[in-house]
């Protein structure tokens, strides 16, 4: 199966099956969950292409066993990011940018975080570069431990194991197997909507507080004020 590499060809999926195998899955599984450094890797596409390829026999490992240890990896990616979370506490939210590592991305998870509660370590999930803070996020709150296992647990199955079986259940379409290139475009471009939603909603608040900071500045004449005066004379 020859697929279009999304960005470099060491991210796209097919070649990292190819390469590294089921373990290499895991890694990334693993990294992307909850290492900070994990937050540009192509789980969803990864997790359907494995699918697939585990349907197409291109994957000579059982499907339960693929989606058992693909949940495992990701309930255990989580744990580590919330461990890490924990240890680093605010620490976090002060360290500078790099090439790796942009403050804006915990504070966009963090807001997620505030926003929906211990249900956005399900909804993060699905959700690209979130998913990989999140669970950091959840540590630094000092979210209650039970909750969170029991979430990250939760989380974990339905995007490890559904989006493997989405990919295995597909694979035995033949129109899929015609377009595959298509359909792993169209997956990444799904999974990064949240993020665009997201990035507008923030420039548009951004901008109606900028308007509003201008109009209060000192010097800035008050249509109100101005049709007062007027009227006294």
């Amino acid at each position: 199966m020859n697929t279009l590499a999304l960005g470099p060809s060491w991210l796209d999926p097919d070649n990292l099956i190819g390469t590294f195998g089921l373990v290499g899955v895991l890694v990334i599984v693993f990294a992307e969950s909850g290492l900070l450094i994990g937050f540009f890797l192509p789980g969803d596409s990864l997790l359907f292409t494995t699918g697939l390829l585990v349907t197409t026999g291109k994957l000579d490992t059982p499907l339960w066993a693929v989606c058992a240890l693909v949940v495992a990896a990701a309930v255990i990616g989580d744990q580590v990011g919330y461990l890490f979370g924990r240890k680093v506490g605010p620490a976090l939210f002060k360290r500078p940018d790099s090439k790796l590592f942009k403050q804006e991305n915990v504070e966009k998870a963090h807001e997620f975080f505030e926003k929906h509660g211990p249900k956005s370590l399900i909804l993060a999930r699905f959700v690209p570069i979130v998913r990989t803070f999140t669970p950091i996020i959840a540590g630094v709150s000092k979210m209650n431990y039970r909750s969170f296992v029991i979430f990250n647990v939760i989380g974990g199955v339905l995007w490890g194991a559904g989006v493997t079986l989405l990919g295995a259940s597909l694979g035995k379409v033949e129109f899929v197997h015609r377009h595959i290139e298509m359909i792993l475009v169209g997956i990444v471009l799904i999974s990064v909507i949240p993020v665009a939603i997201e990035l507008l909603r923030a420039r548009s608040q951004a901008k109606k507080a900028q308007d509003r900071d201008d109009h209060d500045a000192p010097g800035t004449p008050n249509p109100q004020n101005s049709r007062g005066r007027h009227a006294k004379r």
